[in-house]
């Protein structure tokens, strides 16, 4: 591999944490600091479009999923939460008929959720929060909010549904848990992004780093809802580093999730092909230097080779920290390969 200093990675949840968790095993082996991690520097810039306040406490679902799987405190089992969790409290405001039946947080997860409000209510900011609290899980990278001013993703709804009325706003997990993307939506608004400028560090991250990757998180409301921030996109097309994306769509399914639902919102199809062509290629004013599909999904290569996108057809299931590591991999290799091409 080709000597690496910094790696930049804009992600949201799951997905996006899995990737990085591979990414850092990876580098670990090719770049070893002699300490069990990697002398390479990478950086974590986590959708915020998720936060909310639920019972008086500011909840961050992306920051704190990857922090808790690069930590070792994730339950493996859901992709998120606590391991060993329970939900004692969410019971206690449940009988006083308070919170939301539809999204319980477990108690173990509340002490990180009580940290945090309590540290913003002191006058830190998120960044600041979020440096505290990883001192404790020690992630092996540094994790940055997308911004530090609150961006809140909300869904519009096309119908009626329950007690919100056609053309109402609700939050992106009531849409996301409650209803399982089920209820018809005819567009996404990031409340709050008039006002948001990048956290500190952002937009350093991505043109100081040697590569930039957009892992399998969802295109519309995870990587996309960190695009909309102010001067990212722009960060993006003017960074020296080579930029690459891996597909969060397998043979025309949604790799985790119901990332098809936020797709078919904005009129994009599912299909590898049809995402990168989303993002688009950097050369003709998109983002990407270069893009990794499944092997199913190899047929998509020629197309997107001719709009500009250099493709490769790996295997793209993040079965276990090996797998991962070996898509990581392919992803830096196709970036190193991006880098000789320019």
């Amino acid at each position: 591999m080709t000597e690496l200093q910094r790696v930049t990675v804009l992600t949201g949840g799951v997905g996006g944490a899995r990737f990085t968790r591979g990414l850092l095993a990876r580098l670990g082996e090719a770049y070893p600091d002699g300490d069990g991690g990697t002398r390479v520097a990478v950086t974590v810039v986590v959708n915020t479009g998720d936060d909310m306040t639920l019972n008086g406490l500011r909840v961050c679902p992306d920051l704190d999923t990857v922090m808790y799987t690069l930590g070792g405190g994730i339950s493996e089992e859901q992709g998120w939460g606590r391991d060993e969790e329970t939900k004692r409290v969410s019971g206690e405001i449940a009988a006083y008929g308070r919170g939301w039946d539809w999204f319980t947080l477990g108690d173990l997860d509340l002490g990180t959720h009580i940290v945090r409000t309590e540290l913003l209510r002191d006058g830190a900011t998120l960044s600041e929060a979020t440096e505290f609290l990883c001192r404790r899980w020690r992630p092996a990278a540094r994790l940055l909010p997308m911004s530090d001013q609150p961006v809140e993703t909300h869904v519009r709804l096309a119908g009626a549904a329950d007690e919100h009325p056609a053309g109402s706003l609700i939050h992106f997990e009531e849409w996301w848990v409650r209803y399982r993307a089920g209820a018809a939506a005819s567009e996404f608004v990031q409340v709050g992004l008039e006002s948001a400028v990048p956290a500190p560090g952002v937009l350093e991250a991505i043109r100081d780093a040697d590569v930039v990757i957009l892992p399998p998180s969802n295109p519309v409301v995870s990587v996309g809802t960190i695009l909309a921030v102010p001067g990212v996109r722009a960060a993006l097309r003017e960074t020296s580093a080579r930029v690459v994306g891996v597909s969060p769509i397998i043979g025309g399914s949604a790799v985790r999730g119901m990332a098809d639902a936020c797709l078919a919102t904005i009129g994009v199809d599912t299909s590898a092909q049809a995402v990168a062509l989303h993002y688009g290629a950097r050369a003709s004013g998109g983002l990407l230097d270069g893009w990794l599909v499944d092997e199913v999904d190899a047929p998509a290569v020629p197309t997107l080779a001719a709009a500009g996108i250099p493709a490769r057809a790996v295997p793209l299931w993040m079965r276990d920290v090996a797998t991962t590591a070996r898509m990581a991999s392919d992803a830096l290799d196709l970036a190193f390969a991006a880098g000789e091409r320019a």
